[in-house]
Order: C-alpha cells, then structure tokens, then sequence
C-alpha cells in the first residue's frame, strides 16, 4: 500500500526499532542512504545497511538477517516485483520500499499489511483498479456447484417433475459463471500487460527522502545537495525525460534559495570552510573544471556525437568550432583552472553562441554547483560522474562492498580526497566510453537487422572489464546510440533502440546486456 503520511506511518513506526536497509548499487539510493543515515544520526536509531546489485544478492541477505529484523527498509529495489512471493517472509515482517523503477508491482499496492510504499502519489502510476486484478468468486462457485447437488438428490423420486428444470437453472448459472470468469480473465491480462509493456522511472528517492526530512524540519544543506545529486543521476543515466528533470530542479531550487540565502553581513562572516549550494545554467560538458576544457568537449558524450569526433573531418570541426570562440589550442588544452581569467569570464557565453552554428543548441543546462570554503568547487553531475566510478571500480582486490563504502564515502565533504579519486577514474571511464565508441563505429560493429540495432563488445577488446558494470555500459550504450544516429544517412536507425552486450565474467563465460530506447523517443516510459 501506499503511505500517506510519511512520518507517522513510517519514521515513527521504525524510529524506535531496529531496523535493516538494503540499498541497491546506483548514486540516487546512494544519496537517499546517506539522508536516511543522517535522520538516523539525530534519533539514535539502529540500523545494519546492505548493499545489493541483484534479486539474488536481496534473497541471500534477507535469509541472513530474517530473524534478526523485523522491519526492512528497502531503497531503489524491490518495488517492481511481487516481494512476498520472492522473498517468502514471516507474517509480522514489514517492509517499507521506496523505489524509482515503475511500474509498481499491483500486489505491492494492495498489500495492506507488510508492503508499505513510500512513493510520492504525484507521478503518473496509473495502478489499475483493484476489482480489475484481484476476483474472490472461486469459494461462491464452489458453494452454487454443491447446493445444486443438494437439491438434485432431494428431489430424487419426491418431485419428478421439478427435477429437470432446477438442474437446467443451474447448469445455465454454472455457465454463465464461467463465461464471466473467462472474460473477466481475458480482460485481466489485457489490463495488466497495459501497465507492465513499460519500464520507466519515477521521482528521485534522494528526493523523497529528503521531502521527508523537511516536513520533520530536518533538512540540513548536505541532505539537499544529496538530492540534487541524486536527481542529477537520473537524468544522466537518461531516466527521466527532460521536463520531469527541470520540473524537479524547480522544487530543489526554492529550497535552495531557503538554506543560501545570506545577506551581505554574513558573506563577509562566512567561514573558510563553509559550504554553499548554487543555482547555475552551466556547460553540458562533463568534468570541464577539473580537466582541460579541449579534452572535455572531446569526451563528453553530446559535443562527440554531434562534432562526429571519432572521424578526421570531426576533429577539424572541433578546431573549427574553437576557432570560431577564438580560443587558443594553448589555453583550451591546459587545465581548466589554469586558463586565462579573461577567457574564463566570458567562456559560457562564447561556447553557447558558437554552439548554435554547429548544430549543439542544447549546450547549457541547469544545474546546481557546492562550494567547499574558496578552494574546492564541484557541479552535480561531477559528483555523480565521480561516484558512479567509485561505485564500478574495477580495481584487483576490491570488493562490491568495497566499492559501495567508498562511492558512500565520497559523498561526504569531510572526504574530498575519496572525490577526487573518483574524479580521475571518470576520466578514465569517458575516454575509455569515447575510444569504445570510435571503435564500434569505425569498423562497423553497430548492425541494423529487424527492429533492432545490436552491438556486441568481444574479449580482448581495450577496456572491455569497464562495461561489465551495469551504469558504465548504460553510458557507453547512450553514447553509442547517439554517435550512430549522428554518423548514419539510414533514417530508419533514428526509430530503433539498440541492444548492448559485453563480456561479465571470462570465467564463468557470462554476458551483460543493456537496452537503450530509440534516440527520438520521448515518453517518460521508454525503457
């Protein structure tokens, strides 16, 4: 069932018990973790927190610690299935999920007593109605089909005559039951595939969580820059639609403006080290402040694929297109901190401007950036490029728990060094993602066959290990798909999706497989 009222049917209930989280492997259940962790810090409540990167990771720790707990939080995982049926648990286990995949599970929402939802009732569920999926007639058929057995041997010899009209009546009633039975089956199916043909994903859980942190007033700036962080994974990750994203933005930004706002007094007091959140419309250009400008135009997904940067005639657009800013090769190929102040002051201007004539006229996005004291700057998507990597790390010896401490790590300003860290193994990623994708394309490695375009990375090819990971290959597959469209003269490929596989495990000789919904599509439920 869907909760209500957050506080009382779920914080209150949990804040005196001990309770277990499992949080799957992304950065928004990272970030609505680390909130959820910092409301636990202020009311000393007890918890264990698990990660989890599959239904077989969630079965496995649930029987661990079934008889230990009683209530289970559940975060980006578990809402899309029937729980009960999957995990089998006691009658007095309860669990509380809140989770962006959709469509939600129908017996999740109708279960009453141990499934409780926490999803914000405004986006577009369209749960079908209860009488539309669930029937209780079976017992009453059952009771109609022994009555008229009954008053088949009553009459039997006594009334002769009333025999046969009473045993047609019923045969007719039975046949009508099931005729009604059948249809309403029928019907059922048609529903259900209605509502379950679509995977697509709701509001942050960073941004429920947070929601619910500011109606206890709880709400501190770093449980804020969580959600914007998680919100900005998503869109990212491509899975929201760009309105539900600047819609979201909106929200975050008035509270924003509440936590930031300082008159010009308290500017003048502000300590080294103190923490502040922007609103910015800033660059589409992933890591531009902490790499070299020439270096993020060259790796960042949108600029590549329209600039077609894996092609001779590419790169000399890209010169073109600096020329154009009157922007020295010098300056834009050195660190971003270290360009001209001249040049800096007037960057977004000159590149958006310029932009517009090479056909990039969605360049600028808005965002939010943290300052950390006068050194340390960061936007959103740098934090979430930087945790993503942390999260898939795929240093020898390193673990999945590992890996998911130090992403949760990262999260946090007193550990700026574990961000920076993650900083230069995004790096790594995009160029990794760019060369991939030069590859792919140049030696013809996307085929278009039916309804579909397929591309399969073989072993040894460089950097393979990098896509065994589910949110690298999503990006390496978006990447792709977008840099496809652009290189093709098949209008055809513009309407298709592409199916994305890659080696898992040499080992044991598995696979992982990605699906990326057409480049023109612009539902909401595209994936």
């Amino acid at each position: 069932m869907f909760v209500t009222d957050f506080r009382r049917d779920f914080y209150d209930v949990i804040q005196t018990e001990r309770v277990l989280l499992f949080v799957a492997s992304d950065v928004d259940a990272l970030c609505a973790c680390k909130i959820l962790q910092a409301l636990f810090q202020c009311d000393h409540v007890q918890y264990t927190l698990v990660p989890v990167s599959g239904w077989q990771e969630l079965e496995t720790s649930f029987l661990e610690h079934k008889d230990q707990v009683r209530y289970f939080i559940l975060i980006n995982c578990g809402a899309n299935i029937d729980l009960l049926d999957t995990l089998q648990p006691e009658e007095d286990t309860i669990f509380f999920i809140c989770d962006t995949h959709r469509p939600v599970n129908v017996v999740n929402v109708y279960n009453d007593t141990q499934i409780k939802l926490l999803i914000k009732q405004d986006d577009d569920l369209e749960v079908p109605a209860y009488d539309d999926i669930f029937r209780d007639d079976e017992e009453e058929e059952g009771e109609g089909e022994d009555d008229g057995e009954n008053s088949g041997h009553e009459s039997d010899g006594s009334e002769p005559s009333g025999k046969r009209p009473r045993f047609e009546e019923d045969v007719i009633e039975r046949t009508m039951k099931r005729r009604e039975r059948r249809e309403w089956e029928a019907r059922r199916k048609e529903i259900l595939f209605d509502y379950e043909q679509y995977e697509y994903h709701g509001t942050s859980s960073a941004m429920v969580m947070f929601d619910l942190a500011w109606l206890m007033s709880k709400d501190l700036n770093d449980m804020l820059w969580w959600a914007i962080v998680g919100l900005t994974d998503q869109w990212i990750q491509d899975k929201i639609t760009q309105m539900k994203y600047v819609t979201d933005i909106g929200i975050l930004q008035r509270h924003v403006s509440r936590h930031n706002h300082r008159n010009e007094d308290d500017e003048n007091s502000l300590s080294i080290d103190c923490m502040r959140i922007a609103f910015e419309y800033d660059l589409r250009l992933a890591l531009y402040q902490h790499w070299s400008l020439y270096e993020s135009l060259y790796n960042t997904c949108y600029t590549s694929a329209r600039l077609r940067l894996w092609s001779v005639q590419g790169q000399k657009r890209l010169q073109e297109f600096l020329a154009d800013m009157g922007l020295p090769l010098k300056q834009v190929k050195q660190k971003f901190q270290a360009m001209d102040v001249s040049l800096k002051e007037n960057l977004r201007d000159l590149l958006e401007e310029s932009a517009n004539k090479f056909g990039m006229k969605d360049l600028r996005v808005q965002t939010f950036s943290i300052h950390f004291g006068f050194k340390n700057k960061f936007l959103a998507s740098d934090v979430v490029f930087a945790t993503t990597s942390l999260l898939e790390s795929i240093e020898k010896d390193a673990s999945g728990t590992d890996n998911f401490i130090k992403a949760l790590d990262s999260l946090s300003r007193s550990n700026l060094e574990q961000l920076y860290q993650g900083l230069e193994l995004a790096k790594k990623q995009l160029r990794a993602i760019h060369q991939t994708v030069a590859s792919c394309i140049c030696t013809n490695l996307v085929i278009s066959q039916g309804p579909f375009l397929y591309c399969c990375l073989m072993e040894g090819t460089p950097d393979v290990k990098l896509f065994s990971k589910p949110a690298s290959l999503g990006l390496l597959s978006k990447y792709l798909l977008q840099s496809f469209v652009c290189s093709t003269k098949n209008k055809r490929c513009k309407l298709l999706p592409l199916v994305m596989a890659a080696p898992m495990s040499v080992e044991h000789g598995t696979m992982i497989m990605a699906g990326i919904p057409p480049e023109t599509e612009s539902s909401d439920k595209k994936k």
